[in-house]
């Protein structure tokens, strides 16, 4: 059985994928990847010692820019590029979890008759999928509020895939990490790009809520702040890898972005958290959609950045941590698991319907 998995641009689009490779190896399933050699993908699935293969890919965007025209080439050279890569390695199935990289690969797959599944992450599929979805056997969906956007026969609730590492976290290790005490933890996720803004309140609020608590702060790529690096209880990182099970651990809540990964992987390890999504004004709207359905079903509170001030981002802070206990039964009670085996079992009935069809 062989399997080529695509995605790219974000970690969102690529830590899912990382999260089945251990499962579709106990399953008996040659993997490979298609994505792009300058995106985040290509150094994080350097690590899982799977062949990696490169292709050209365009952004896509919703507004007219001259780059346009460029891309539209960059787009049809990953094309015939995932075609040759398809055609050498012949697969079984192909397995996309989104990004402009994908659709390449997604187009290549369906050309070449080879079954398509793809991975909605957000309540609404975002532009690169929607382009894919045509083209796709089945679409597996992390939020039952997706099916209404996607044809019944296609779609399939299976969760998000959560990497089984983040499960193996230990407390006294992510406070050594740090150089913390036992005072309750606050762990800040402003996502894999950063957060200027959330970066910016957090670091205006230190002197009141290091009073109380000391807090490990993921602030993206060059957005550390030098004059803070000896601030006492305050430790920052660019980017997190294998620690990351361990600053889970530590963390009594978590304040957050509301990219579909990090929600997901919050709630498959029980946490508290305060999720600020990303703005309309810098976004399609998607994480302030993905941070309502968690609200609604209490399984998080939310403060939306067009309402943050540095007094209600303190408010909501001692809000969550005061009812962190609730929220984490809340989550125990909701029945909502990690996606991984769900999605397994889609890309394997894939297989096997393709083999009883020949």
């Amino acid at each position: 059985m062989r399997i080529i998995l695509t995605g790219g641009g974000t970690a969102g689009h690529i830590t899912p994928n990382i999260a089945l490779i251990p499962k579709l190896k106990d399953s008996g399933f040659d993997i490979y990847y298609i994505g792009t050699r300058d995106g985040m993908e290509y150094e994080l699935i350097s690590r899982e010692k799977i062949p990696f293969y490169s292709i050209s890919a365009g952004k896509l965007r919703r507004y007219f820019n001259f780059k346009n025209f460029t891309d539209i080439l960059n787009i049809l050279k990953g094309f015939l590029q995932a075609v040759k890569v398809i055609k050498k390695e012949k697969p079984d199935v192909i397995f996309s979890k989104g990004g402009y990289v994908s659709c390449p690969v997604v187009w290549a797959g369906w050309f070449l008759r080879i079954p398509v599944i793809i991975h909605e992450s957000d309540m609404t599929p975002g532009l690169a999928n929607k382009l894919s979805l045509p083209f796709a056997k089945n679409i597996c969906v992390a939020f039952p509020e997706t099916e209404k956007h996607i044809k019944k026969s296609k779609c399939v609730l299976t969760g998000l895939p959560v990497r089984e590492a983040l499960f193996n976290g230990k407390k006294d290790i992510g406070l050594r990490i740090c150089n913390f005490t036992d005072k309750p933890t606050i762990l800040v996720i402003g996502g894999s790009l950063g957060s200027a803004f959330l970066n910016m309140t957090m670091r205006q609020s230190l002197e009141i809520l290091l009073k109380k608590y000391q807090i490990a702060h993921i602030c993206g790529k060059d957005s550390m702040d030098n004059n803070l690096l000896e601030l006492e209880g305050y430790k920052q990182f660019e980017y997190v890898g294998d620690e990351m099970s361990h600053l889970y651990a530590m963390a009594d809540i978590i304040v957050s972005r509301a990219g579909a990964t990090t929600l997901f992987e919050i709630l498959a390890l029980e946490k508290a958290s305060l999720l600020i999504p990303l703005s309309k004004k810098a976004s399609r709207g998607d994480q302030i959609l993905n941070a309502k359905s968690f609200e609604k079903k209490g399984l998080a509170k939310i403060l939306e950045e067009d309402d943050l001030t540095q007094e209600n981002f303190i408010e909501s802070i001692e809000n969550t941590y005061s009812t962190r206990k609730k929220i984490q039964e809340t989550i125990k009670e909701s029945g909502m698991n990690n996606g991984v085996d769900d999605v397994i079992k889609v890309i394997t009935n894939s297989f096997l319907q393709k083999n009883s069809d020949i």
